[in-house]
């Protein structure tokens, strides 16, 4: 195993420029689950970001006298931000390190996020939210290089399952925390949280987060050098493969975060807060299966042969939904529906990670700029599906569920046509496993 794989065992430790002799052993722990934990905090930015403000939609909607589809827009407009951002953040972390890139863009991203509490019109509120995602692009991005400096191989996918569980309780208590919060005060009050959130995470990481990548492994070229090293890993057919597997495979989880406040509260009547406890058990359910494959599967299952499950199980909770909203089943409750998210949900717990994991494996360097695109296709083709979602209004679950049956059909014909999962050296060919 390349050099890689061990320096796992010393999370910022050897990064932070510590004398040979090292610290004790307990030390190295307390850092190592420190810097883990900071890493999971940067993971969880997005589900922050979008899922505490969920259940406020329906209130911005009145609020700001705007249609659904164009409040829909603040969702499209923070994740196109965090696509575009990631082109830009991934190559400057591979000239210029982790940290300094890092730290601008959490400093950024707190100001977007107050700037949203302030929105005048729903016209502000987009363009905020759009720098929101474009800032907190720093995070995303940067965590998953980090991961990559750190760890290779299987030790590499074991870690995103951890990042799952940190990044996965985001999600649950997100929109819990976001009904609650409207108990108390109005969607305004949901961006305070998230810009106090935001300031502390930034603190932390200017305090505890050690530089991972040294200077001799950074790249010293410009523009040019970051479009070309793009070039060569699109040119590999397997990671390009995994890129829009794990991409559309983002797009059905998308077209359920976008559109299910929608569904759940107007469609099936319930309150904010069931809304928020189904997508908090939702969540288990990804969080669950997320460690499911990173403590028993990974080492001993084949990623890809887990991937090509996890897609099928996606294909068939989507068309089950499809069914349900069309009326296939005659009337239906809001139980089946739940189960059917719920089974589509925890699915993704072995699709994306394990989708993010054979994909970096194809490079040793360039992991900034390989998470960058990793991250700008997933949130871009996520983009595309949120205002598809409400075409038809706020009075049918169709087009959710078609998105939703689309985005996982096209990621597993990408799985199987460019990953091509029955071919072993194909599939590990410049893994460096």
């Amino acid at each position: 195993m390349p050099e890689h794989g061990h320096l796992g065992q010393r999370t910022g430790v050897e990064r932070a420029d510590v004398p040979e002799a090292g610290p004790p052993a307990a030390a190295v722990r307390r850092t190592g689950l420190l810097v883990t934990l900071l890493l999971g905090g940067l993971t969880a930015t997005p589900p922050l970001a979008m899922d505490m403000y969920l259940p406020s939609l329906p209130e911005v909607t009145d609020a700001l006298h705007a249609p659904a589809a164009t409040v829909q827009l603040t969702l499209t407009a923070c994740l196109l931000g965090m696509a575009l951002g990631q082109l830009v953040v991934g190559p400057m972390s591979d000239r210029w390190g982790r940290r300094r890139p890092l730290l601008a863009g959490l400093v950024v991203y707190v100001v977007a996020t107050a700037l949203c509490a302030l929105a005048p019109t729903v016209e502000f509120l987009v363009g905020f939210r759009l720098a929101q995602g474009l800032a907190g692009a720093a995070g995303i991005v940067i965590a998953r290089a980090v991961v990559r400096d750190l760890y290779d191989g299987v030790a590499m996918a074991r870690f995103f399952s951890t990042l799952m569980l940190i990044g996965g309780v985001a999600p649950i208590v997100a929109p819990l925390i976001g009904g609650q919060i409207l108990r108390v005060t109005d969607w305004r009050g949901v961006f305070v949280v998230l810009t106090f959130i935001g300031a502390l995470l930034a603190a932390l990481v200017w305090a505890r987060l050690p530089e991972t990548l040294p200077t001799a492994e950074r790249h010293t070229g410009g523009v040019g050098e970051a479009l070309h090293s793009m070039r060569r890993l699109l040119a590999d057919l397997p990671f390009t493969g995994y890129l829009l597997t794990g991409g559309f495979a983002f797009a059905a989880l998308f077209a359920y975060i976008s559109a299910s406040p929608f569904v759940i509260q107007e469609i099936y009547g319930a309150s904010p807060q069931t809304f928020s406890l189904l997508f908090g058990v939702n969540s288990v359910g990804l969080v669950i299966v997320g460690q499911i494959n990173g403590k028993l599967l990974v080492g001993r299952v084949s990623l890809d042969r887990v991937l090509g499950v996890g897609l099928l199980v996606v294909t068939a909770a989507a068309a089950a939904l499809l069914l349900m909203a069309t009326g296939t089943f005659g009337e239906v409750g809001l139980a089946p529906v739940a189960a059917a998210l719920f089974v589509l949900m925890s699915a993704m717990g072995v699709t994306l990670p394990n989708a993010q994991s054979l994909a970096l494996l194809r490079t040793k360097h360039s992991a900034g700029s390989a998470s960058a695109l990793l991250g700008t296709s997933s949130f871009l083709i996520g983009a595309i599906a949120s205002p598809l979602v409400g075409m038809a209004g706020e009075d049918t679950a169709v087009p959710m569920a078609v998105v939703q049956l689309a985005a996982a059909l096209v990621a597993l014909t990408c799985f199987m046509a460019m990953c091509r999962p029955w071919n072993r050296r194909a599939t590990t060919e410049g893994a460096g496993s």
